[in-house]
């Protein structure tokens, strides 16, 4: 029997959903997406792919051999998988033979435990100085900025269209991938599903997010017609070139080559989702991020620590925008300097 905290909680989740994968944006109820008004997308060419791009996780017309009368194996004895199973039988439609096959099959991932759940730090105080210093180098490397621009010029006609497309300038498009998978070659080779159950079930401090993530994927899976045992990513459960957690797939993701499915472990699926994700965020077209300034009371100066001292930058809309992806101001810094980097080599 589902518990009514669980049933409740995980419905609420539910309804924020916003379903589907589209090749073009839909309404978004907050935000200043509606200054935004996307040109119909169209057919692009892209000029060359990646070299041994990631596998597509799609089987067209497959049905999954997930199907068991009885809950086994890791997660027999646990009353929450159970109750999910429920769940989402009664809410989304799923056969509960099917759901106790494919749970029979996950895996306890100890090491997404640990990830998720580390023992408190007891060392030495971490030093503040020259944090932004050691962040900028990770990202602002030469390999960075020349993998960079060998990306974009191999994905030319994607990455303009869906600037185009989108009103999202195509520097930070690229930059965004850059930082998130190094162009792809850093996509993640953990199971998601293995991952989400073990985030849902076997961790406690994000349960409800992580729970409502699974629910996204099962969906995303059906949906698009993926082997849910397939996809990989991040031990946190993101995918593809843009990382995107499952309900952000399901809200954002789009099928920009138009060949019938949102695969954005592909580079124009990719190009197409990251670029629809800053217009769906508030992405003003040709508008500036980020200037360096002096130190002063404005809300909008951010400081950043580098070794010779701090650095003072006055932020616009657009790189509140960018934090939409990751919530730090020197994640959003990075994202900055990568692309007027790769910019300025590219041009």
């Amino acid at each position: 029997m589902v518990s009514n905290m669980f049933h409740n909680s995980i419905k609420f989740i539910g309804c924020l959903i916003v379903a589907g994968c589209t090749s073009q944006p839909v309404e978004q109820p907050t935000g200043n997406v509606g200054q935004i008004t996307p040109l119909a997308p169209q057919k692009p060419v892209i000029a060359t792919p990646l070299t041994n791009p990631p596998k597509s996780y799609t089987v067209p017309g497959h049905n999954f051999n997930y199907y068991a009368d009885r809950l086994t194996g890791s997660y027999a004895d646990y009353l929450t998988v159970h109750s999910f199973i429920q769940y989402m039988v009664k809410t989304h439609g799923f056969t509960e033979n099917y759901l106790n096959g494919l749970f029979s099959r996950a895996n306890r991932l100890e090491e997404v435990i640990r990830l998720e759940s580390p023992p408190p730090y007891t060392g030495p105080a971490k030093p503040s100085l020259g944090s932004w210093t050691r962040y900028r180098n990770k990202f602002l490397t030469e390999a960075h900025i020349n993998n960079g621009v060998d990306f974009w010029r191999n994905n030319a006609n994607a990455v303009a269209q869906a600037s185009s497309t989108y009103h999202v300038d195509p520097e930070y498009i690229v930059a965004i991938i850059g930082v998130e998978t190094y162009f792809g070659k850093n996509i993640g080779k953990t199971s998601i599903f293995d991952a989400l159950t073990t985030l849902a079930f076997d961790t406690h401090r994000r349960t409800k997010f992580f729970s409502s993530e699974l629910e996204n994927f099962l969906l995303m899976t059906r949906e698009q017609n993926y082997d849910p045992r397939q996809p990989v990513g991040s031990w946190a459960g993101a995918m593809g070139l843009g990382q995107f957690m499952p309900s952000s797939y399901r809200r954002l993701a789009v099928d920009f080559d138009h060949n019938g499915r949102c695969d954005i472990w592909q580079p124009a699926d990719a190009i197409g989702s990251v670029a629809h994700y800053f217009a769906r965020s508030g992405w003003q077209f040709n508008n500036p991020v980020a200037k360096q300034t002096s130190f002063g009371k404005d809300p909008a100066i951010i400081e950043l620590s580098t070794y010779e001292g701090s650095e003072y930058w006055y932020t616009h809309s657009n790189f509140k925008t960018i934090k939409k992806y990751n919530n730090s101001n020197k994640y959003a810094m990075a994202v900055h300097q990568l692309a007027q980097a790769i910019k300025q080599r590219y041009l």
